[in-house]
């Protein structure tokens, strides 16, 4: 079955660009964000964050309010504010070129002009997400693209570490927020890989982030396996220290975010980070298995 592209209410995000294949549908935003709000198999739940109460939102510095809306964004790192929470609540201007979509939110008031090509697969439950975050002031500006993907709750998320043989030198980088406790109950480490886990319970936040030279993170919920695929991780400047994933949870959703090199960018540059999503049938609701995911992965390519 090829794609299908339609444009259609869904609940109270307004109008939706949604793209189909038969076995996977993604909504995206077009009246507020962008956000990719939906995406899900065929008969299954929705395993992004639907924020339908707006429960979750910002006081931005000078005026307005960012509000999280839920599913998945683009972001411009670090996180300061006014800036990065400057308000994405007015409608987005969209194109369809095949099986892809192309969203573009008007200009930031700092100079930043973000954009967002998200394509589906013809037949497999893949979706290919290109984020671009061009700077269109007239000094140079240092930043970096950051891929926030908001996961629903209840789930269970693994975070493979690093294996690398690195002789006298460390191979795995570890970044903690003030407010993330170590003993947090939902955080769990071994040898192999982080496991966090989202609780609706557990009001206080937590937040890593992490070297992932494997290549992806993933995250198990409502039957379905979220398989996001991290960029090669690079020996470069990412904003927070040596870490190009960070993951945060609160008891309302977890976030799998990508964070892209951290650099300056001239007039007319854009930086661009891109990522891949494969959604595996769960129906078990298992938690992740790495092995599973690096076979199923393979397969993919």
């Amino acid at each position: 079955m090829s794609v299908q592209i339609t444009e259609r209410e869904y609940k109270n995000f307004g109008k939706c660009v949604f793209l189909e294949n038969g076995v996977l549908s993604v909504g995206i935003t077009v009246d507020v964000g962008p956000r990719v709000i939906y995406c899900a198999l065929k008969d299954r739940e929705n395993v992004f964050f639907e924020d339908t109460e707006r429960r979750f939102t910002e006081k931005v510095e000078g005026g307005g309010e960012w509000v999280n809306y839920g599913g998945h964004r683009l972001w411009c790192a670090p996180e300061v504010n006014p800036e990065t929470y400057s308000p994405d609540n007015a409608p987005v201007e969209y194109t369809v070129t095949g099986n892809t979509v192309t969203v573009t939110p008007p200009a930031t008031p700092f100079g930043k002009a973000f954009s967002m090509e998200v394509t589906l697969d013809d037949e497999r439950p893949v979706v290919s997400v290109t984020h671009r975050i061009r700077n269109i002031s007239d000094s140079t500006a240092k930043y970096a693209a950051w891929a926030i993907s908001g996961m629903c709750a209840g789930g269970v998320e693994k975070i493979p570490l690093s294996t690398a043989r690195t002789g006298y030198l460390g191979n795995r980088t570890f970044a903690l927020w003030d407010y993330s406790d170590i003993r947090d109950p939902r955080f769990d480490m071994d040898n192999d890989c982080i496991r966090l886990r989202q609780d609706e319970f557990m009001k206080n936040p937590f937040k890593i982030g992490v070297n992932v030279d494997e290549g992806f993170a993933a995250y198990a919920v409502k039957g379905q396996i979220f398989v996001k695929t991290v960029p090669e991780y690079r020996h470069t400047e990412y904003p927070d220290f040596a870490c190009n994933f960070e993951s945060y949870t609160n008891h309302m959703f977890l976030e799998c975010e990508n964070i892209g090199e951290y650099r300056e960018y001239a007039p007319g540059e854009e930086a661009v980070l891109a990522e891949k999503w494969y959604i595996i049938d769960n129906p078990d609701n298992d938690e992740p298995v790495l092995e599973r995911i690096r076979a199923e992965l393979e397969r993919n390519q």
